[in-house]
């Protein structure tokens, strides 16, 4: 790919166009480590909404060592977006090419050690499982953060129950029947397409995704990390690149 169009992924200047090649290519890697996280300890670990629940039913039942696994996977979550923030800002400020980059050059690292740990968890399963539940809610996090924080909270590509919700809205709105005559002081109803589009097409990246990594951990087991991983890379490697050239030696 021409180096200029790998650096847009991530270049501090942000277009539209650009927020939405990052937002599909990280859907697909969203799908990919959930997928490979169900089949690693049996768990989505992008669905918050889901362990928060389960905390209430786990604290109603007394199953106190399933309610500190939660707090634990929520935590993980919520680290990781604050690390995530702390690095775009620390590079905002700082007036470096890679604000966007080094997080998720810190997933994708993450990803890799994932693979690792999975590796042993056979072995050490009681050892392990914890540890890789909560890499992977942080790395969930890390990467909710990124393209909230890039689009402005127009994208995610984490949470699919709020894109489903937005899809169903706009569907909604383009089936609305517009009466000639009835509250004409007011604008038409009327869906916006491309955003249905975006929604649509990040939807069904996160589905392709999760199938690719189902498959990969199916056939392959956990060097199926490596291509996700090395999607990262080559989002995230231009702008640290171009850090490195300018930097005094």
């Amino acid at each position: 790919m021409p180096i200029k169009f790998l650096r847009g992924f991530t270049q501090p200047v942000r277009t539209d166009a650009a927020n939405r090649r990052l937002g599909y290519s990280l859907a697909f890697v969203a799908g990919g480590a959930n997928a490979g996280g169900f089949l690693a300890v049996g768990q989505y670990t992008s669905h918050m909404s889901g362990i928060v629940a389960s905390l209430s039913d786990n604290l109603a039942l007394g199953q106190l060592v399933l309610v500190l696994a939660g707090l634990s996977a929520l935590l993980a979550f919520l680290l990781g977006a604050a690390t995530s923030a702390v690095l775009i800002h620390w590079g905002r400020r700082h007036g470096t090419h890679s604000e966007y980059a080094a997080p998720l050059m810190l997933e994708a690292l993450l990803l890799l050690a994932f693979g690792v740990i999975g590796a042993n968890l056979e072995d050490r399963r009681l050892l392990y499982v914890p540890g890789t539940v909560g890499l992977l809610c942080y790395v969930m996090g890390l990467q909710n953060a990124i393209i909230t924080k890039i689009s402005r909270a127009e994208i995610r590509t984490t949470h699919v129950t709020g894109l489903v919700t937005d899809i169903g809205i706009e569907l909604g709105k383009m089936s609305y029947w517009n009466r000639p005559g009835v509250a004409r002081h007011l604008p038409r109803v009327a869906g916006d397409r491309q955003k249905l589009r975006l929604l649509g097409t990040l939807l069904g990246m996160f589905f392709l995704g999760g199938l690719a990594g189902a498959l990969g951990f199916k056939h392959l087991g956990f060097v199926a990390t490596v291509p996700l991983a090395g999607v990262l890379i080559m989002l995230a490697i231009v702008p640290l690149l171009d850090d490195l050239a300018r930097s005094p030696h």
